[in-house]
């Protein structure tokens, strides 16, 4: 049957040993002498040897057995090997250290997550990060399968996905993105018929435009571009016009404008999904409340 260690009774044992005495060793684990003495022998009796040679009653000194020479770096890598344990589970419950898997749409990863993670980060210096952006479907899938702690994407017909919680956090609306010099930059909105006689690209972003009056620019459209900086590129080099929710327009570009789109008048709602049956670690609890907070002020 292995022997069940205490970790108290090592520490008092090292202590002993270290400190060459019961008294200095009583004294620094704030108990009296004959409790740190009690100890000692409780642990003496688990391991069948004495630990300690008999006191030699001309000096205080105590001093190890051979056995407690062989012990001592043993019982001093249990204890450190414990410490290390205990801290690292004390931070993790403060989310300061261990691994967080986050999927997000490029949107807002590249438009509001960007601030978020650096506050998030400051408070967990030590926390490893792995953040994928990809489409609403591929971070559906990510949680489902468990690749990340949660996601961020669009909000999903609930019937579809019986096994995932969503939460809604941003909203925002559906607009034209072409160069500045296209005949519809100067718009003040734009209705979806008058896209008809324009070149449209297609993106991941364009299912929004299903199940409304404007469902057959999708039928029509030539070009597809699933990845946002080639999607860009085109645009800029006068390659057509494209449909892209407010958050997904890149600011700050100096040749495509945005123009809303208010015919039919078209709101995203993107949130957090988990499974509706899993716990969060506590690091992705504490981005979750870090997100909900910034949202919220």
């Amino acid at each position: 049957m292995p022997l069940n260690f205490k970790i108290t009774q090592l520490r008092h044992f090292i202590w002993v040993a270290e400190l060459k005495g019961f008294h200095a060793a009583a004294k620094k684990a704030h108990r009296s002498q004959p409790a740190i003495s009690l100890s000692v022998q409780d642990l003496e009796n688990k391991l069948g040897e004495s630990l300690f040679e008999k006191r030699n009653a001309r000096t205080a000194k105590t001093e190890l057995t051979p056995f407690g020479c062989e012990f001592i770096p043993k019982a001093k890598d249990l204890v450190a090997h414990h410490d290390r344990l205990a801290q690292d589970m004390a931070l993790l419950a403060r989310h300061k250290t261990g691994h967080l898997r986050l999927a997000c749409v490029p949107s807002i990863a590249s438009q509001v997550l960007p601030e978020i993670l650096v506050r998030f980060v400051a408070e967990a210096p030590d926390l490893h990060i792995s953040f994928y952006d990809d489409n609403s479907n591929a971070v559906l899938k990510m949680v489902e399968k468990q690749q990340v702690d949660f996601g961020i994407c669009n909000q999903f017909p609930p019937n579809e996905h019986a096994d995932k919680q969503f939460t809604p956090i941003w909203k925002d609306h559906i607009g034209v993105v072409c160069p500045k010099d296209h005949a519809i930059a100067k718009k003040d909105n734009l209705h979806w018929q008058e896209l008809c006689e324009h070149r449209l690209i297609n993106n991941g972003t364009s299912q929004l435009l299903q199940n409304t009056e404007a469902a057959s620019l999708l039928q029509d459209s030539q070009f597809y571009i699933s990845n946002m900086i080639s999607l860009v590129a085109m645009l800029e080099a006068g390659m057509g016009i494209t449909t892209l929710p407010r958050y997904a327009f890149p600011d700050g570009n100096k040749k495509l404008c945005f123009v809303p789109l208010t015919s039919p008048d078209i709101l995203r709602c993107t949130g957090i999904v988990q499974l509706s049956h899993k716990s969060l670690s506590p690091p992705a609890q504490a981005l979750i409340n870090v997100i909900l907070d910034v949202v919220g002020s």
